[in-house]
């Protein structure tokens, strides 16, 4: 029976490094299990608490741009009243109001009636307010109203889009083609033909 012989390689110094490589190997490799689940976990908790997060906050920002009003640029509303004259409502921008879709709050308001017709109506203001369902535009502030043979500035007027009358209760001044006059109230009916002044009517009639 041969003899075996003893392994003299155990505790040579190449051995020793390579058990020390081992050692090594095998405490990165526990600790990787250790780390690597829980950095997994940290990754998957971030993205969840992103989604929420973003959930929370875009609910919030977004309810506020839903509620807003709706701003409208150069609007443009097109119509005709009972008479069949033409009417043309624009403004430098608008805005429909939060509790009434059909209220149209307009800056710088401005109305064509009949611009077609021997006699258009010519109406600007400050601000106004339009009310689709009704057909009513109430003008306030700096109220210009002028055609081919007259011009006034009052205070306020309300425009009826459906009859065609334009009426106002505050003073109003102008001059048409028989000279200036002055009253506290006023309304033009008839296609324009026919203007009336109430309370307080002054005038100065000018000689041919």
């Amino acid at each position: 029976m041969t003899a075996l012989a003893p392994d003299r390689s155990f505790g040579h110094p190449a051995h020793t490094e390579a058990m020390t490589r081992w050692r090594r190997r095998s405490v990165l490799i526990r600790r990787l299990r250790v780390i690597l689940p829980a950095l997994i976990a940290a990754i998957v908790l971030g993205l969840v608490g992103t989604v929420v997060y973003r959930s929370v906050v875009g609910a919030d920002q977004a309810a506020p741009e839903e509620d807003a009003p709706i701003r409208l640029v150069n609007p443009r509303f097109l119509g005709r009243d009972d008479q069949g004259r033409s009417f043309v409502i624009t403004a430098a921008s608008a805005v429909r109001a939060e509790d009434d879709y059909q209220r149209v709050i307009m800056d710088r308001p401005a109305l064509v009636l009949d611009e077609d017709g021997p006699s258009p109506i010519r109406l600007s203001a400050a601000s106004g307010v339009y009310h689709e369902e009704d057909g009513l535009l109430k003008l306030q502030g700096g109220v210009r109203l002028n055609d081919q043979e007259a011009a006034f500035e009052t205070a306020a007027a309300t425009f009826d889009t459906a009859t065609g009358v334009l009426e106002g209760e505050g003073l109003i001044t102008g001059a048409g083609p028989l000279g200036e006059i002055t009253a506290k109230s006023y309304g033009v009916y008839d296609k324009g033909e026919r203007m009336v002044f109430k309370g307080g009517v002054r005038g100065r009639i000018q000689p041919n």
